[in-house]
């Protein structure tokens, strides 16, 4: 072997051995007296905390439980609620529902962004932002975020019809 190649060798194991020997302190969290003695009940514990998966549950076929964008009642309600709007985009995974322009006359057009930031039923978790876009030609159009009782109006609508699809959900699981 050429030196080169030694003096590597001897760094590299130099390396190896010091960043083991840092290792070699007390685990953080690892009290005992925090973990039952039993090891079933701790491996019980650890499941329950989302710690560690058992092998045999892999084996069994059990079906699952499926999300589906028509069990969240949040969002059912906001689609129900804008059903008469066209959407450009509505991604459940994405937490988002985008509508198209839409307008009565030629002079205004509103468009609504729905953004879904938990799935639970509270005033926020949803933002809505309301899109006003007024023209007096074709081509000469202002576009200003709406900040005024429509936005509110809307979330309270939406948030009583999914208290509604709650409500129906659980009476229909008893």
């Amino acid at each position: 072997m050429t030196r080169s190649i030694k003096s590597k060798l001897i760094l590299t194991l130099f390396l190896c051995l010091s960043l083991l020997n840092s290792c070699g302190g007390k685990l953080p969290g690892a009290d005992a007296r925090k973990f039952p003695a039993d090891p079933a009940k701790r491996v019980q514990q650890n499941l329950k905390e989302g710690k560690g998966f058992r092998l045999n549950d892999i084996t069994k076929n059990n079906g699952g439980t499926f999300e589906f964008a028509s069990s969240n009642e949040l969002w059912r309600a906001s689609l129900d609620t804008i059903d008469f709007m066209p959407l450009v985009s509505a991604n459940y995974s994405g937490g988002i529902i985008i509508t198209d322009w839409y307008s009565q006359d030629q002079n205004e057009a509103i468009k609504i962004t729905l953004r879904f930031l938990s799935n639970e039923i509270r005033s926020d978790a949803i933002d809505i932002k309301i899109f006003l876009k007024k023209c007096r030609i074709e081509e000469n159009c202002k576009i200003s975020e709406s900040e005024g009782n429509l936005k509110k109006e809307l979330k309270k609508q939406i948030l009583k019809k999914a208290a509604l699809y709650e409500k129906e959900k659980k009476e229909k699981d008893k």
